[in-house]
């Protein structure tokens, strides 16, 4: 066993010396015997040589079931190592898309704050403003109109002494009666025209947008151009009012903060969409400093931004300091987002 021999190689090594030992000289009777004594010798020799085999043999059938039995479960745990990674890779999966919900909904909690804060502030200022504008409309009256008033009672108090002795001075103070009541009901024209231009109304925006920016240029000294195709004036009432606001906002921001010397306002027809660009040539600005300052300043762009909001539109702003600033305002003639491309001018003027 210990030099790795089977029964059969054991089995001639005893024939072998049971040859040797049993010589041809021997009588019948001794060979008889050796033979018998060689038999039971190898009996006795192979009976722990074969017990110890089929031990050996039962041992290796077990290691056998049990090496089938340790590679099923290599298999198994493969498999559960492989499920186990999959389930590892989904809950990163989920767990990354958790935080990504977390994060959106945080920035949207931060949006919905600061748009609550902005409404805030911006309707505190709206009240502020229209309190102002009440005020500057009551000086206005108190000051020019109805001193305007007096005065042309206190000439038609002269005019009544006059008509019974001095005929010459009754007609010159006619004449500048009539100068005070056209004066007043110019003031009166151009109240109305700052509440609500009629011309908007009554002949459509591209008239409005003249009327304003003549009066602009008379009042700045700001150059301003008109481009519009003719198709503008058959948009309905709120957009060309919001149109017309967002121009006469954006001017007006030239005005007060650009320090430009010329303008224009360029209206083109898109596929399905109005689109508005308020350009000038001022010293600009640098896009961040304006959107993240202080609520007081980005009142009118959030008023422009309000309007257009209001009829679906959206409002972009490209500025580079020492470059100019471009307004964009884009409606949609219906009621989906503008996009599409840019239509010829129609209608050109220059202020």
């Amino acid at each position: 066993m210990t030099t790795g021999l089977q029964t059969l190689e054991l089995a001639k090594v005893h024939e072998q010396a049971l040859i040797a030992l049993v010589l041809s000289s021997d009588s019948p009777a001794t060979r008889d015997a050796m033979v018998r004594k060689a038999g039971s010798f190898f009996a006795e020799a192979i009976t722990p040589i074969e017990k110890t085999h089929r031990t050996a043999r039962e041992a290796n059938i077990r290691l056998n079931q049990m090496i089938g039995k340790l590679g099923r479960r290599s298999v198994d745990l493969a498999a559960s190592n492989r499920q186990l990674k999959q389930e590892i890779v989904q809950r990163k999966s989920v767990e990354e898309a958790l935080r990504k919900s977390e994060q959106h909904y945080g920035e949207l909690l931060e949006q919905s704050r600061r748009m609550q804060e902005e409404l805030r502030l911006l309707s505190r200022q709206l009240l502020s403003a229209q309190e102002e504008e009440r005020k500057r409309i009551s000086r206005e009256l108190h000051d020019v109109i109805a001193q305007t008033l007096t005065g042309i009672n206190v000439r038609l108090a002269t005019l009544k002494q006059d008509a019974l002795s001095n005929i010459g001075g009754l007609e010159r103070n006619i004449d500048r009666t009539q100068q005070l009541v056209e004066q007043s009901v110019n003031i009166v024209h151009r109240f109305a025209r700052e509440l609500r231009p009629t011309v908007l109304d009554d002949f459509g925006l591209i008239p409005a947008l003249h009327t304003f920016m003549k009066s602009f240029k008379e009042q700045t000294g700001i150059h301003v151009s008109l481009s519009a195709p003719t198709a503008v004036n058959n948009v309905n009432s709120d957009k060309r009012t919001v149109l017309y606001r967002v121009a006469q906002e954006a001017l007006n921001n030239v005005a007060r903060h650009a320090q430009a010397s010329q303008a224009e306002v360029r209206i083109e027809k898109l596929d399905g969409a109005i689109c508005m660009r308020i350009i000038d040539n001022g010293k600009g600005f640098v896009e961040e400093r304006v959107l993240h300052a202080k609520m007081s300043k980005r009142l009118g762009l959030l008023g422009m931004r309000e309007r257009l909001e209001m009829v679906n539109g959206n409002i972009t702003i490209e500025s580079t300091p020492g470059k100019g600033t471009t307004v964009l305002a884009q409606i949609p003639l219906t009621n989906g987002r503008a996009s599409g491309g840019v239509q010829k001018e129609s209608e050109s003027a220059h202020l």
